[in-house]
């Protein structure tokens, strides 16, 4: 079975053809630091180019973190509350600024105007809930002292300084914006990397942070090679948040220990989609087409594994694969599309190794499988596999592209087990009934779990912690987590009258004797 998509659309508003539409693009260049080399945006939709923008050398990069650094001292000085304003802004300006943002995101990664939306929503949505929560979050807290009355401690949270920010090129407005805004609210600086195929997001981002308010200097964005460019950030920020591949989020973590600097990461993912036999089907076949193929399969959250109960194997993979087939595939800034482009020649070529690998181990392909060249250089039709061995590198390994497989399971045991049983834990969706849902998504190991949801539910979630288990990350974004985490925690315990010594003229065994009865007292009450 093949999936049917439509014909190509038009090209996206944003063209080099106009004149608008360059000198934005131009405008957002100059934003860039750096003064190195070129570096030539290509939108993957269709090849053309989008402008250029000069590259940061290392010593330029060392140079931008020290300016931030700068800038910093007077911005940790400055109120949470007037920080929070910033980023309150922020949000609505995003909000007004719908359209041109989506333009920008889709020219540079070729998605489909409604996963370009949802990065637009989740950085409004992110901004505006730590403007409501970061003074709460910062402010100083009372703790129990050492001695009650005697003993008066406060926690009090100060910013880490200059944080590395660097992400990569999937959704590259939501990941530089959501990641620096907690940072810049705790009161630090930031120094964004972003991939060099879609620096264009990121320079957005900085545009629309100075206009809410931000002062100068306290953000920044550096383009330049992944493997000259981030290396260069690790060795001079104070901390780092990195989003990407498991592999270079162990090389980045090394760094970071060496350095005795605080790290933070969201890394890969090969996530699981389990569909129980009291499962509402025809939801769940939509949802996880949905979710499967959002962005094109290049979603660390998205599944990329489905574990269907045998009672409901064939309901479920008939209504699933009439999903994936009615799929509108296409080009182009119009609203119809459900899938786009992938971002590289290189994504390509990797979902096409992994999947002629399943293929010639022993897979079937029960829909699509083949590229659309006639719709863009890396249009990839949404592919569904059965029957793929364990011996597969698609079994086990990420794809990140429009590939995922279709397993049966016999028993909620066997769903829970097989969808463990991976080195990687960033998220989990299961489909059955709500109260079942919860009960079996606490066993799943995963840093997020979404009941009769692929993905949204959880991500959408700001007030909760989001993150990754085992190889798919360390620490959290959203959530009080993901602001705290960008703090050093200080104790000031201020004591008065009672001294932890013996007074003039006792002896230490009374001293001794009277401070275990006292200790005595203490451990009943607290």
């Amino acid at each position: 079975m093949t999936s049917r998509t439509t014909t190509p659309a038009p090209s996206a508003h944003l063209s080099p053809s106009s004149g608008a539409a360059a000198a934005a693009l131009a405008s957002l260049a100059a934003l860039a630091t750096g003064t190195g080399p070129e570096h030539e945006v290509i939108a993957p939709s269709d090849g053309r180019p989008l402008g250029v923008v000069r590259q940061a050398s290392a010593a330029e990069i060392a140079a931008a973190v020290t300016r931030a650094r700068a800038a910093q001292k007077a911005w940790a000085r400055t109120p949470a509350t007037a920080r929070a304003a910033v980023a309150r802004r922020f949000a609505s300006l995003v909000l007004d600024r719908r359209d041109e943002i989506l333009d920008v995101i889709e020219a540079e990664t070729g998605k489909a105007r409604l996963a370009a939306l949802e990065e637009v929503m989740d950085v409004s949505r992110t901004a505006a809930y730590y403007a409501h929560t970061a003074p709460g979050l910062l402010r100083p807290r009372r703790r129990g002292g050492a001695f009650p009355v005697f003993t008066q401690t406060t926690e009090r949270r100060h910013p880490k300084g200059a944080v590395g920010v660097i992400t990569p090129w999937n959704y590259p407005f939501t990941l530089p914006a959501s990641d620096s805004v907690p940072a810049l609210l705790a009161g630090n600086a930031v120094v964004i990397k972003p991939d060099e195929k879609t620096p264009f997001s990121a320079l957005l981002t900085l545009s629309l942070l100075r206009e809410a308010g931000l002062p100068d200097g306290l953000a920044q964005v550096v383009v330049g090679p992944r493997d000259e460019a981030g290396p260069a950030l690790v060795e001079a920020a104070d901390y780092i948040m990195f989003t990407g591949s498991s592999a270079t989020g162990r090389k980045v973590a090394a760094r970071c220990g060496e350095r005795l600097i605080g790290f933070s990461a969201e890394l890969g993912g090969k996530n699981p989609l389990i569909v129980l036999a009291d499962a509402d089907i025809p939801a769940a076949a939509a949802g996880a087409a949905r979710a499967c193929f959002a962005n094109a399969g290049q979603l660390c959250i998205g599944p990329e594994r489905i574990y269907v109960h045998e009672a409901v194997r064939t309901q479920f993979t008939e209504a699933f694969l009439g999903e994936v087939g009615r799929m509108r595939v296409a080009a182009g800034a119009g609203w119809d599309a459900e899938m786009g482009s992938l971002i590289s020649e290189a994504q390509l070529e990797k979902v096409r190794a992994h999947l002629e690998d399943a293929v010639a181990r022993g897979a079937r392909i029960l829909a699509g499988g083949t590229a659309r060249p006639e719709l863009g250089p890396y249009f990839f039709d949404p592919t569904v596999l059965s029957d793929v061995p364990e011996s597969a590198a698609l079994c086990r390994e990420e794809t990140f592209g429009p590939v995922v497989a279709v397993y049966p399971v016999a028993s909620d045991e066997e769903a829970i087990a097989r969808a463990n049983d991976s080195a990687l834990g960033l998220n989990a969706s299961l489909w059955t009934r709500p109260a079942r849902g919860a009960e079996l998504g606490a066993r799943l190991e995963a840093g997020t779990v979404n009941v009769n949801e692929g993905y949204a539910a959880s991500w959408g979630s700001h007030a909760a912690p989001m993150g990754g288990w085992k190889g798919s990350g360390v620490g959290r974004r959203h959530g009080a987590e993901g602001l705290l985490k960008y703090t050093e925690a200080q104790t000031v315990a201020v004591q008065r009258l009672l001294r932890f010594a013996p007074l003039p003229g006792m002896s230490n065994e009374r001293y001794a004797d009277l401070l275990t009865a006292a200790v005595r007292v203490l451990n009943r009450f607290r």
